[in-house]
């Protein structure tokens, strides 16, 4: 055997061991699929700030900080005033966003908000649709860990438990791990009620002395979006300033450290 075949050879070897590794590191990700509601998908701040941090952002992030953890790849498919039914209903966008997926390890469903508005009998058909989509979900992802998150303060106290009784009550039925969201974000609102959410209202309710105040960004056909409290001197006593309950983009750093909180140990414990 001449020594230009035998250095052949161990460069052959060497270039299909980089190609197993890489192979390696690429099954290795861990896939993260998000659904549910605007509070999930964040239209607003995405349309006000791309470039800032979003759900899935914050979530991947955290957990990349975490040196012992496999890269994590989050997809975050909410839609703006979806319900279980109407995901159920919509077979071609279930079939994008959940079946035509690379097998997912953990699935993350936060409804609720729209569902107990919408439905006639929520307490029946909530936990119905949920175990629908449930058994779907189990079917077309078996190896994926699905998880139900409470959702956020949103709707006032009553109705928001009676939203998270029915995911707490479908969690115990199913047999699956429940995710908290309520309780840590009901916490942070303690250091201000106002200071998780955005303020959104019309143009023409603010008053026009105030206009000129107003960040020509903030201003969207006629509404505006301010994602803090920049002008809440001025305007906290508008009527409605503060009535928009959906997460800025601090909100959805509470959201994502628990859910990078919940999805640590669990990636560890399944990596062994």
């Amino acid at each position: 055997m001449s020594v230009r075949f035998v250095s052949s050879l161990v460069v052959l070897l060497v270039f299909v061991t980089g190609i197993a590794r890489a192979d390696d590191k690429t099954s290795a990700k861990v896939r993260v699929l998000l659904l549910g509601d605007s509070t999930v998908i964040g239209t607003v701040p995405r349309e006000m700030h791309p470039k800032a941090d979003h759900l899935e952002d914050v979530v991947r992030k955290l957990l990349a900080a975490e040196s012992d953890l496999p890269p994590v790849e989050v997809l975050n498919r909410g839609v703006n005033g979806d319900m279980v039914s109407l995901l159920l209903a919509r077979p071609q966008r279930y079939e994008r966003d959940v079946v035509k997926q690379v097998p997912f390890d953990f699935i993350f469903l936060r409804f609720g908000l729209n569902d107990v508005r919408h439905l006639k009998d929520f307490k029946t058909e909530f936990p119905a649709d949920c175990k629908k989509l449930i058994a779907k979900l189990r079917t077309d992802h078996p190896k994926a860990e699905i998880v139900i998150e409470t959702a956020i303060p949103y709707l006032g106290e009553e109705l928001d438990n009676t939203v998270n009784e029915q995911v707490r009550a479908v969690a115990k039925a199913e047999k699956l791990p429940m995710l908290d969201q309520y309780t840590p974000y009901a916490a942070e609102l303690k250091n201000g009620p106002n200071m998780l959410s955005y303020r959104r209202l019309p143009l023409q309710a603010i008053p026009k002395k105030y206009h000129a105040l107003i960040p020509p960004e903030a201003i969207k056909g006629d509404v505006v979006q301010v994602m803090d409290n920049l002008l809440d001197v001025h305007l906290a006593k508008v009527p409605d300033w503060f009535k928009d309950r959906h997460p800025n983009l601090a909100g959805y750093q509470v959201i994502g450290t628990q859910l990078a909180g919940y999805l640590a140990p669990r990636i560890r414990e399944k990596a062994k």
